[in-house]
């Protein structure tokens, strides 16, 4: 008989591994999620802007011309703990000026599109902020090719790329999608007052 080993037996394993903790990890993120905003709405929202975000790492790898690995897994496990960051930070802080704003004299979806817009205005900076850290700090490892670079260099592509996608999603995309699926009886915060904002 024929017994492969080595290196593609233990690629077959992890691929088990990862087929079985993708799925735990993102059910874990909708339940706190879910928890966080007591809203099956925004915690889907946030998923979808998360799985949409994604999109930017295989994108990566395509483009490097970088091949599916264990650490390139691993990478996008990093990715959406970030991707939900940003979703959080956007989210939250519409909610928050939608609850301000509750009984002025201007219509609802009047106010949830000036929110979503000012969201997505002040929240411009926080969010790159976060994005460009990690994807400065990824960056020598993604353009690395010296020996050893080929644990790290996926790892590093795909959070690179996700998190370049993220920031785009994140700041056009998500307020969209948040005006989109937005409604006047919105589980909403309590409002904090303006001295926060």
């Amino acid at each position: 008989h024929t017994e492969w080993a080595g290196e593609y037996e233990s690629q077959k394993r992890a691929d088990k591994r990862m087929a079985l903790v993708i799925p735990i990890t993102v059910m874990v993120i909708f339940l706190i999620l879910y928890t966080m905003f007591r809203s099956f709405k925004w915690a889907m929202l946030i998923l979808v802007s998360v799985i949409m975000a994604s999109i930017g790492g295989p994108l990566a790898l395509f483009i490097t011309n970088t091949n599916f690995s264990v650490s390139s897994a691993v990478g996008f496990l990093a990715l959406f703990g970030v991707s939900v960051q940003t979703g959080v930070i956007m989210i939250e802080f519409i909610n928050q000026l939608r609850a301000r704003r509750k009984g002025m004299e201007v219509s609802t979806q009047e106010h949830i599109v000036e929110a979503a817009i000012e969201g997505a205005v002040l929240r411009l900076r926080p969010i790159m902020m976060t994005m460009l850290v990690a994807t400065l700090g990824l960056l020598p490892a993604a353009l690395s090719h010296a020996i050893g670079s080929d644990s790290q260099r996926p790892f590093a592509i795909v959070i690179v790329g996700g998190l370049l996608a993220n920031l785009v999603i994140g700041v056009f995309l998500l307020p969209t999608l948040y005006v989109w699926m937005a409604r006047e009886d919105d589980v909403l915060p309590a409002p904090e007052s303006t001295e926060d904002f």
